[in-house]
């Protein structure tokens, strides 16, 4: 009968507890089995004297009868100087299996869709961005011709103000006139007197030559 030495889990869910056994090769895992030799318990810190516990005159006895440990229990035994565990060559150690391959691949299409759509929002901003630097000068040129609409009707009371400012020079100058024409009608009999003067001095001397 073919012996081997390896682990069967006990505890509960999430909180695992292993007895290392020596048990037929043909027996399920966690099913019946011939000796118990130790106990694993993984939830103890790997320093922790009670992490592992071996019955080592036992396992010395199962390993003289030809029992050959699973790999995990033998580096516990090789840690406690019982047994000899040869270094495995695994070149696929550590290599993704088949389903971690697939979430990979999903991961990656996955990403290259989120980049693309980021650029695409990115050429949309700019684009948005550059749309109104665009139509900005057709809103200043329609500003711009507002503002000169606007001007003939600023302009409108200098123009006003102008015609005002001529309608009273000419009223002035309206009665200046009369003015001048007072100081002329003054003046005029004036000139006269002298002339109604002589013809008044004139006539004794013509009534004595009569």
């Amino acid at each position: 009968m073919a012996v081997k030495i390896r682990l069967a889990r006990g505890g509960a869910k999430k909180r695992p507890y292993y007895r290392i056994v020596v048990a037929d090769v043909r027996s399920p895992r966690d099913g019946r089995y011939i000796e118990k030799v130790g106990t694993h318990n993984p939830l103890l810190p790997k320093d922790h004297a009670d992490r592992v516990h071996l019955i080592e005159d036992r396992i010395t006895y199962w390993l003289g009868q030809g029992a050959k440990p699973t790999d995990r229990v033998a580096r516990f035994l090789d840690a406690a100087g019982l047994f000899k565990r040869e270094a495995s060559n695994n070149p696929n150690k550590g290599k993704p299996g088949t389903k971690a391959l697939e979430r990979k691949e999903e991961r990656q299409a996955k990403g290259e869709a989120a980049v693309e759509a980021a650029e695409a929002a990115a050429v949309e901003a700019a684009e948005a961005a550059a749309a109104p630097v665009e139509e900005a000068p057709a809103e200043e040129a329609a500003v711009e011709e507002a503002v000169a609409e606007e001007k003939p009707v600023e302009e409108a009371p200098a123009e006003e103000a102008a015609v005002a400012e001529e309608a009273k020079a000419e009223e002035a100058k309206a009665e200046e006139a009369p003015a001048e024409e007072a100081v002329v009608a003054e003046e005029a009999p004036a000139e006269e007197a002298p002339t109604e003067e002589a013809s008044a001095e004139e006539t004794p001397e013509e009534k004595a030559d009569a």
